[in-house]
């Protein structure tokens, strides 16, 4: 059977199924207790004034098939825009058809197109399909960075020393 596959980025009326997507992730990923995101957060950070990522789907005969949610970054070394990947996810009955590697081929395309010195995200260390399979793509894993993170209390008291 020959499926009909596209890539194409979201519009305002798939907010349901980016939070779909995002809740499927979090729950293969063990962290669905950290999802707060709500229908009306993405509106606002994904469609309102000032926009601050961007979504494509993949699908397959015209049903969503999986997902990334990206948005850009800088390189002051390389002084270059760059593209953060924050998540790509194939929902589980589209897995091992290449769906993955069509979608981050997709956004290697637009990172070329924008101009964009690099393309990266991060991989959770126990996922160990995933990082099989960027490993097979090219990617080196940047061993010798460790991400830090502030948020929630921390990030509203850091936030306070700054006058």
């Amino acid at each position: 059977m020959n499926k009909n596959i596209k890539i194409v980025s979201a519009k305002e009326s798939d907010i349901p199924e980016i939070l779909h997507f995002i809740t499927q992730l979090a729950i293969y990923e063990k962290l669905e207790h950290e999802v707060v995101a709500t229908e009306e957060s993405l509106r606002k950070t994904l469609f309102g004034e000032k926009k601050f990522a961007e979504v494509i789907f993949l699908e397959e005969d015209g049903s969503k098939a999986g997902f990334a949610l990206f948005f850009h970054s800088y390189s002051t070394f390389l002084a270059l825009p760059g593209i953060y990947l924050e998540d790509l996810f194939v929902l589980p009955e589209h897995r091992g058809k290449g769906y993955g590697k069509r979608l981050l081929s997709h956004l290697a395309k637009i990172a070329v197109e924008r101009g964009c010195g690099r393309l990266e995200w991060s991989v959770l260390d126990w996922n160990k399909p995933a990082i099989d399979f960027y490993l097979s793509l090219g990617s080196k894993p940047m061993d010798e960075w460790t991400v830090h993170r502030v948020t929630g209390e921390a990030l509203e008291k850091l936030a306070t020393i700054a006058k």
